[in-house]
């Protein structure tokens, strides 16, 4: 559900394993593109599909009527305006989000939104993390994607669908920790891209991203506490992939904030989504009850809600770094 780049390549993935997917996209002319060409129109163009493997629908009740798994691909500042067309009950299916970030005004999680609106069986939902990127997926280069699921078993089964000469799976049983750190690294890989746009070095960049991933366990630790280590994959790793990579379009972003350029412009500038953008805001306000010492979230929120200067704000960080 959804027609993204991520959405496109964890569809070729399943079909390397299953005999057929439906794929819901919003838009019809978009699906008529698909058919024509044999791969999306707008997003990873030169991954080519059997669409005769493939049921399109933009009818989202007809797809979750139909499914017995239903996997969520959509930038989550649109999330709700989707999910909440779907009329039928969807209680009883598994639900599997592949969603880079919170919902926003909602400060909420994929997996808990799903639960108290839909009815959804906490023991039922999956999430699907890095640290990996489309793009690479994509180009079959070496990827590994994490599971999560209160049951593992069940993150074991669904992991299989995903697997393939080039792409692993690894179970894990903290999803609300996944999720959590799926948002944060975002916030810090616009962080890093400020830090890269105003040219602060490799030196500074190190020390930014160690003590991000220092504040990412802070966070996770008091919002859902249980025992994980932080330097595993699906945190740390994911953490260092997304601050560093050139796929990554939240680090893209503050890259051209660092450069000098106003918030607005480099969001006008961005062709995809930048999540942590949105999450930033979100993170923001769940610390309000909190109370986490959060300099690099402060840092990162005041320069994109409160127009502080970037450049000042990132070397004044300097003084918590440890």
């Amino acid at each position: 559900m959804g027609g993204g780049s991520w959405a496109t390549a964890l569809a070729r993935l399943l079909l390397r394993n299953c005999d057929s997917i439906i794929w819901y996209m919003r838009r019809d002319d978009r699906i008529e593109d698909f058919k024509r060409l044999g791969h999306n129109p707008a997003y990873l163009t030169d991954v080519q599909f059997d669409t005769e493997r493939i049921s399109f629908s933009s009818d989202i009740n007809a797809v979750c009527t139909q499914a017995d798994t239903l996997l969520l691909v959509m930038p989550s500042p649109y999330f709700k305006s989707h999910i909440n067309r779907i009329s039928v009950d969807i209680s009883a299916k598994t639900i599997v989000s592949a969603v880079k970030g919170i919902i926003p005004g909602d400060n909420e999680i994929v997996s808990d939104y799903m639960a108290h609106r839909f009815g959804v069986n906490p023991e039922s939902e999956l999430v699907i993390a890095g640290p990996c990127h489309a793009e690479e997926v994509a180009l079959d280069r070496p990827s590994f994607l994490t599971v999560g699921c209160h049951d593992v078993a069940l993150a074991e089964e669904f992991g299989r669908k995903l697997n393939s000469p080039s792409t692993r799976t690894i179970p894990s049983s903290d999803i609300e920790g996944i999720e959590y750190a799926a948002v944060l690294k975002n916030v810090y890989s616009i962080a890093a891209g400020i830090v890269h746009g105003m040219k602060g070095g490799d030196n500074f960049l190190a020390m930014l991203v160690s003590n991000a991933i220092r504040e990412m366990e802070r966070f996770v630790d008091e919002v859902c506490p249980r025992p994980r280590c932080i330097c595993d994959s699906v945190y740390l790793g994911d953490l260092l992939v997304t601050a560093y990579s050139r796929f990554s379009r939240n680090h893209n972003f503050g890259s051209i904030i660092g450069k000098g350029y106003s918030v607005s412009t480099a969001r006008m500038e961005m062709e995809q989504t930048a999540e942590g953008y949105y999450g930033t805001k979100c993170i923001k306000e769940i610390n309000k009850k909190h109370g986490i010492e959060m300099p690099i979230l402060d840092a990162v929120y005041d320069i994109l809600y409160r127009h502080a200067n970037a450049e000042r704000s990132m070397r004044a960080l300097g003084k918590w770094f440890i």
